[in-house]
């Protein structure tokens, strides 16, 4: 690092990624900072500063192999900071220890025979509570919530129907289980359900958002919120603010010669009827086509759009209790899935084809039925190709740490 740029990142002050210490910090506090840096996104502590920005100098000797050994002996899993030592014209030193986001989370501070996890907030380290740790494990692939348990979702809460065309079209089944007893071991060997210390099953996330009959009644950030604005934002009234409710995958029927047709829509078919009637996703055209029936012309190409749709609700993070959201504006479209990334996946890597899949049983489901993309690269393969070649422009990506967005720029031209 140059001086220039440390004297640069001082006078802008501590922040979620800089912290100021001085080199006589206790070893506690040192490792607290290192574990809620490693579970944010990373960031640094510079040692020799004092918390108003003063530069005091680093004045212990050989304090890289202590800050080297408070790191190995306190933080879990192991983590390996970059150290370095920036000399300043007046003499004075300042140790700088860069911490990447963590792809073990959570990182905890082992100390008395207890594993404290810590996160950044702001400027200050404060412990994680429930929810928080939560995402860590989740993020961390520790915690699987699409397996978490659904309170009062007893099996009547599934679909019946839709599952035994999933047990005889998908999951290899000959026959669909001939007793109540049967059907419970049946769901719980697939994980839609799960029996909690021997008390009665109830259904899995991934088993009630996938079959449920109505999942917002026991999980609330189960479905689809969609709402539209005349404008570019939302300071005008919503024209349309919708909650849709149903199980993502349609009900379908095998036709003779082995062909499957729809005979009951899911969440998805719900949305994407629902936006063939609004004006600010697609309009009728002046043609008319077969059938007698005006085209309709798309402001957004359908494909790409059910695409970022699907997406969101197969990899959204259930720890969240946010709706994922479709916005529709006068220019562009949003889909927002609440969570952040999987650990070290960046925007980059998704676009350059990356996968991991947060809710590997959710998706896998949605793979069966034909909503995702067998390869997993529809990110790539579809929805920036075919935006970019339907508004000239391309769609944006937008990740933190409460989210990931898709915007949608709009297209005024048809699209089929």
């Amino acid at each position: 690092m140059l001086k220039t740029e440390l004297l640069e990142i001082i006078a802008n002050g501590e922040n979620s990624g800089v912290e100021f210490k001085r080199d006589d910090i206790r070893a506690e506090a040192l490792a607290r900072e290192i574990v809620a840096m490693a579970n944010l996104r990373g960031g640094m502590v510079l040692l020799g500063v004092e918390d108003d920005g003063t530069i005091s100098g680093i004045q212990r000797e050989d304090l890289e192999t202590w800050v080297m050994n408070v790191i190995l002996g306190h933080v879990h899993p192991m983590l390996l900071p970059f150290y370095e030592v920036v000399a300043l014209d007046d003499g004075k030193r300042v140790a700088v220890v860069s911490v990447t986001m963590g792809a073990s989370k959570p990182y905890v501070h082992r100390h008395g025979g207890r594993e404290d996890i810590y996160i950044r907030v702001g400027s200050t380290v404060r412990f994680a509570d429930r929810d928080q740790q939560a995402r860590l494990f989740a993020t961390g692939g520790l915690l699987h919530s699409e397996m978490m348990p659904v309170s009062g979702a007893a099996f009547d809460a599934l679909d019946r129907e839709r599952l035994q065309d999933y047990l005889l079209s998908y999951a290899g089944d000959r026959e669909v289980p001939a007793t109540e007893d049967v059907w419970l071991n049946r769901m719980m060997g697939l994980g839609f359900m799960t029996d909690i210390h021997g008390a009665a099953p109830v259904c899995t996330i991934a088993g009630l958002v996938l079959f449920g009959r109505t999942p917002r009644r026991f999980l609330r950030q189960a479905g689809i919120r969609w709402m539209a604005f005349s404008g570019v934002d939302k300071s005008y009234q919503a024209v349309d603010d919708t909650i849709l409710d149903g199980p993502l995958v349609g009900r379908f029927a095998r036709q003779d010669g082995g062909s499957r047709e729809l005979i009951e829509r899911g969440l998805i078919e719900d949305l994407m009827d629902r936006l063939q009637g609004q004006p600010l996703v697609s309009t009728e055209g002046e043609n008319l086509g077969d059938g007698l029936r005006r085209e309709r012309i798309w402001h957004y190409p359908p494909e790409a759009l059910r695409e970022a749709v699907v997406n969101a609700l197969a990899h959204r993070d259930w720890t969240r209790t946010l709706d994922v959201e479709i916005v529709a504006y006068s220019n562009r479209l949003e889909v927002l899935s609440p969570g952040a990334l999987q650990n070290s996946m960046t925007v980059e890597k998704m676009l350059a084809g990356q996968r991991s899949p947060r809710n590997t049983t959710i998706v896998g489901v949605l793979r069966d039925y034909g909503y995702v993309d067998a390869r997993g690269m529809g990110v790539r393969n579809k929805i920036v190709p075919l935006v970019r070649d339907a508004s000239g422009e391309e769609p944006r990506f937008e990740a933190t740490d409460d989210y990931v967005k898709v915007v949608l720029p709009r297209s005024d031209s048809a699209i089929q």
